[in-house]
């Protein structure tokens, strides 16, 4: 178990970033007027330099991509229920979530801030748990009706 979860952290690394400034430039393709924005101007004067901002999220990105892969293994351990595999996966995913989101100014910083971006985060967790619940079932349902087919002698 630890095996994999040190390498789907490692393989999540460059996926983090990959997926960070894929965003980083839709974003500016949606709002940055025809320029590269590459993170909050909040960072960037926080962190005194646009490559110091840049590497900080970066880095922040990596360690993103790192949590989601290495507690991806929360869902192959077949022993957990599923309500405890989503609960512990939602309370490691947050831990990742909400300390990048902060740090990175994609929230603002009060208590209003943080429960929006709360909110926000927990409503796109529910409805992607939904829609893979939801496909999960129609891929058991198939392969049933396949094995089913298998078992009359009506192998397609």
């Amino acid at each position: 178990m630890k095996k994999q979860i040190l390498k789907r952290s490692l393989m999540g690394f460059p996926l983090g970033l990959a997926i960070g400034y894929t965003i980083t430039i839709v974003i500016s393709l949606v709002w940055a007027e025809g320029y590269y924005a590459p993170c909050v101007p909040e960072l960037k004067e926080n962190m005194g330099s646009e490559i110091n901002a840049v590497m900080f999220q970066a880095l922040l990105f990596g360690l993103l991509g790192s949590g989601f892969g290495g507690s991806s293994v929360i869902w192959v351990i077949d022993n957990w229920s599923l309500v405890k595999q989503t609960g512990i996966y939602f309370l490691v995913i947050s831990a990742v979530m909400l300390p990048t989101a902060y740090f990175n100014y994609w929230m603002e910083h009060s208590v209003t801030g943080f429960l929006s971006y709360l909110g926000i985060f927990v409503l796109i967790f529910v409805l992607i748990w939904i829609i893979q619940f939801f496909a999960g079932k129609y891929n058991v349902r198939k392969l049933n009706e396949s094995l089913d087919n298998i078992k009359k002698g009506n192998v397609k």
